[in-house]
């Protein structure tokens, strides 16, 4: 009787303790999303603006990760904004909190960039945060694509960061759609490197990539209040 008794005790706890969130996910979140590339099928679910220069390649950790290698002809975009683009596919993602670890792989200059997109609507409609290794009002801000060229929108931004060579960075990007405020925070997530407020675009695709370099993403974990299952359609499969 009294193993009966430990079981049903203790079972629920561990089961709690499994399905318990982070205490910095918001109240109301649920995990949505992971994908930590172990197997070239991850490619399917993605779309990309210029699918010939994405590959999953080897960490040399004995693990997988999703690479772009160089910017190319393949897209052109219609308004002046980032090249290299890839969104997760059949997902629309509301207010949420998105981590994953990046590895810059280009060469070093003050535009040395990769991006996170969001709120992403169509080809000229969408939201990116830019981290570069120096800030200006083309670079190292987050920005608004809204059928014209990029505008920055951030209200507080840093000199730059330093990506440094095969190093691998811990990012986090905020967004809530209530009061639009959308922060983005680099290794240290006890202050955001980057802050705006804007709520233009409401619920929309989020991805990833970089206006002219290259580089790799890992871990991506997000955790949302709303997601709408919904094809994208707006760029290509790996290859269609």
């Amino acid at each position: 009787m009294k193993r009966i008794v430990f079981l049903i005790v203790v079972f629920p706890l561990l089961l709690a303790s499994c399905t318990s969130l982070p205490d910095y996910v918001p109240e109301g979140y649920q995990l949505v999303y992971s994908e930590s590339f172990d197997t070239p099928e991850a490619l399917k679910k993605f779309e990309f603006s210029q699918p010939g220069i994405w590959i999953i390649s080897d960490t040399g950790n004995n693990a997988m990760a999703l690479e772009f290698t160089g910017k190319s002809d393949q897209y052109q975009p219609k308004v002046r904004s980032p090249h290299t683009i890839c969104l997760i596919s059949d997902q629309k993602f509301g207010s949420f909190l998105l981590e994953a670890d990046l590895l810059q792989t280009g060469r070093e200059y003050g535009h040395r960039d990769m991006c996170i997109f969001f709120g992403f609507q169509d080809s000229t409609h969408f939201y990116y945060a830019h981290m570069a290794t120096s800030m200006d009002d083309n670079a190292h801000n987050i920005f608004i694509v809204n059928d014209e060229p990029r505008t920055k929108i951030s209200t507080r931004t840093t000199d730059g960061i330093d990506w440094g060579d095969n190093v691998w960075h811990r990012v986090r990007l905020v967004r809530n759609l209530s009061d639009g405020i959308i922060e983005l925070y680099y290794d240290d997530m006890t202050q955001p490197i980057m802050k705006a407020k804007d709520n233009t675009f409401g619920t929309g695709y989020i991805g990833f990539g970089s206006f002219d370099d290259s580089g790799k993403i890992d871990n991506i974990t997000i955790w949302s209040d709303k997601t709408e299952k919904k094809s994208a359609g707006i760029f290509s499969k790996k290859g269609d």
